[in-house]
């Protein structure tokens, strides 16, 4: 399993850290920009989580907006080496040549010299297998410090073992009490691959379950910082997202209260294979 420590800020906040296969440590929880409007929102948004303490943000080619992630890095005091920053390939750029040149396009964009993580961020049926060997290729140039994948099932993983010479260091999926992938979470486990769980508060859609206010009002936490606790609790890397400055930093602030073993077996029971975005169980 997944080694975790804490890190301390100048903020004097706490964070954990993951440390990935090859050593790399991930800062815990992360920051997700999905669906922020790119421009001044995504910016702003990515300004006040580094604010807040989060050394973590996670782009992607799709997103549209890994301009205003690292301008926002940029204008932020904080140093590039403190910070982890990820991207993800996407479909229309899968493939060996295509892969390779859409990452020197988001390396550009970002304005930044390397990525700590990059991902596919989908597993495409005829491309998967030639766009990893471009990510091991970048890899082995440095041009990032870790590689992934995203959407993956566990047959996916499964299928890596042909053709990969360098195994995933992370699965990132969505995951939350709703969607206890549980079986995923061993597979990665077992495999000494970090799984990131987007989607995290089930895009806010479950926040009014009746256990969430019930261990909320226990902890003094709001329903999203229990959902967000439960994925850390579990060896997972939450990327929660909002666009508004207060719930930026609540979403940061859970370090300071712990689930107990019942509390956490009261929340593994709310799975309902509750989606919020597509399933990549069918794709072949």
């Amino acid at each position: 399993m997944p080694s975790f420590d804490m890190m301390s800020q100048q903020e004097g906040e706490s964070m954990e850290k993951i440390d990935l296969s090859n050593g790399l440590e991930m800062p815990s929880p992360g920051f997700g920009v999905f669906q922020s409007k790119p421009g001044q929102e995504a910016y702003q948004a990515v300004l006040w989580a580094l604010e807040a303490g989060y050394r973590h943000v996670d782009p992607a080619q799709i997103y549209a907006n890994e301009a205003d992630v690292g301008k926002a890095i940029r204008d932020s005091s904080i140093p590039r080496e403190s910070l982890f920053l990820t991207t993800k390939i996407w479909n229309a750029n899968q493939g060996f040549e295509a892969a390779c040149d859409s990452f020197e396009k988001s390396l550009s964009q970002a304005a930044v010299d390397y990525f700590d993580l990059l991902l596919i961020h989908w597993p495409q049926t005829h491309t998967r297998a030639d766009t990893w060997k471009a990510l091991e290729k970048l890899y082995e140039q440095g041009k990032c410090r870790s590689i992934g994948v995203s959407n993956y099932t566990s047959k996916h993983l499964q299928e890596m073992e042909g053709y990969a010479s360098i195994k995933p260091m992370v699965n990132q999926v969505e995951f939350s009490p709703f969607l206890y992938q549980k079986e995923l979470l061993d597979t990665c486990r077992s495999q000494g691959i970090v799984l990131e769980a987007y989607s995290p508060l089930a895009q806010a859609q479950k926040l009014s379950h009746p256990l969430l206010a019930e261990l909320g009002s226990k902890f003094e936490a709001s329903p999203a910082q229990i959902m967000i606790r439960w994925s850390m609790q579990k060896g997972a890397v939450p990327l929660p997202k909002s666009v508004k400055q207060g719930r930026i930093q609540e979403n940061f602030d859970v370090f300071r209260f712990s689930l107990s073993a019942d509390d956490m077996n009261l929340l593994d029971k709310l799975d309902e294979g509750f989606r919020t975005c597509w399933d990549p169980s069918s794709t072949e």
